[in-house]
């Protein structure tokens, strides 16, 4: 016997907005993830500032870090936030075209941040500079490292969005146009925690 309910009434608001709220689930759902990130990054900022405050000696971020590499990797991950937004507004433009040129941009970012990463990974590795090396180091192995997975989730999701994913343009697509926005609020969340990190670990 068939379903007397439809996929609308049996998972609501995947497209239209909530009363309560005024936001659609996927939108929702993000945000509440974020905030659980932002907790996340803020416990580890904050244990970084009670570690400086309380050492006797800080070395200064350059002694061990590439500032022009970092710098790159800034303007790198800047620009695959404007593709990611310009990616969702060609959704809105109904150009599929434009957005999966965009969208792989994005992508190709993210591609590009992870092996200027890597390539500052190993020159501290050749040099000898480990976790254990001393807390400084310690500290930015794990921050870089965390929101390195960071990137690479992000990478993930929307290379799903740009491939396989984007199949669901042609029977939902303002449901699809949904996913593309909360895949993007994540992206800028990984730029804007980059932007923190660059300032702190590298010129402080």
């Amino acid at each position: 016997m068939a379903s007397a309910y439809s996929i609308d009434t049996v998972i609501p608001h995947t497209v239209a907005p909530r009363e309560d709220t005024g936001l659609n689930n996927v939108k929702l759902g993000i945000w509440l993830f974020l905030a659980s990130e932002v907790m996340l990054f803020g416990g580890l900022f904050a244990s970084y500032v009670l570690l400086r405050t309380g050492a006797e000696h800080w070395p200064r971020g350059h002694d061990y870090l590439s500032v022009p590499l970092a710098a790159t990797n800034t303007l790198v991950l800047i620009a695959s936030s404007v593709t990611m937004v310009m990616a969702w507004a060609s959704l809105i433009r109904k150009d599929l075209g434009k957005y999966r040129l965009f969208m792989a941009l994005t992508v190709l970012g993210g591609t590009g941040f992870l092996v200027i990463k890597y390539i500052e990974y190993t020159t501290k590795f050749h040099h000898g500079y480990f976790p254990s090396t001393n807390t400084f180091l310690a500290i930015y192995f794990t921050l870089t490292g965390l929101h390195g997975l960071h990137v690479i989730s992000g990478m993930v999701v929307n290379a799903y969005l740009l491939g396989p994913g984007s199949k669901m343009w042609k029977s939902e697509p303002q449901r699809f146009i949904n996913r593309v926005e909360a895949a993007g609020l994540f992206w800028h969340f990984v730029d804007l925690v980059w932007i923190f990190l660059f300032p702190v670990l590298y010129l402080l």
